[in-house]
């Protein structure tokens, strides 16, 4: 049987890294005779990957893993519009990722992507690190708690994302274990 192929985009957003690399060893475990999870990393996906000592999960447990080299390359956009994957999740996502999909910036490999794909009527999953407003702790790789201030202006683009045709917002590394049951679980 031939398995559906899913891109799974990391940024460099440490908010929730930990638990979405988790959730994601535990779905591709499950979903493994039917599902090939391939893992595109931005520049600064790479950095936080190596700063929270992830590299080493990833490489284990994910076979297709490829590190930005720039917005095409690798030509993750090209292969997502003519429909080589069944959607595409990004998680989890910086603010400024979010920003320059719902401005349009394709400047970088998983903004690029995004935006094709939601030309091409593909689905992108975002797990947005600046998901509302307020005050929120996230633990550093020392265990250290670092206190980050969300702002409207980051909210308001992810509410803009949320409104886009077959664009779809996820709160917690949780929610990409539904994503799954509803596309493979029929």
């Amino acid at each position: 049987m031939k398995k559906v192929k899913i891109a799974w985009g990391i940024t460099g957003a440490g908010e929730k890294i930990e638990k979405t690399v988790e959730m994601m060893k535990k779905i591709n475990e499950e979903y493994k005779d039917r599902v090939d999870i391939e893992v595109f990393i931005s520049k600064s996906g790479d950095q936080v990957i190596k700063y929270y000592g992830l590299s080493n999960e990833l490489e284990t447990n994910f076979e297709n893993i490829w590190v930005e080299i720039n917005a095409n390359s690798p030509f993750l956009a090209g292969q997502i519009q003519v429909g080589k994957y069944e959607f595409f999740l990004i998680a989890p996502t910086t603010s400024n990722t979010v920003a320059k999909i719902s401005m349009r910036m394709g400047d970088t490999l998983i903004s690029n992507a995004a935006i094709m794909g939601q030309k091409a009527d593909v689905p992108i999953y975002l797990l947005p690190a600046d998901y509302e407003e307020g005050v929120t702790v996230t633990k550093l790789p020392n265990g250290k708690d670092l206190k980050i201030s969300i702002r409207k202006e980051d909210v308001e683009h992810v509410k803009k994302l949320a409104k886009m045709y077959k664009t779809f917002i996820i709160k917690e590394p949780e929610d990409i274990k539904k994503i799954f049951a509803e596309y493979f679980d029929k």
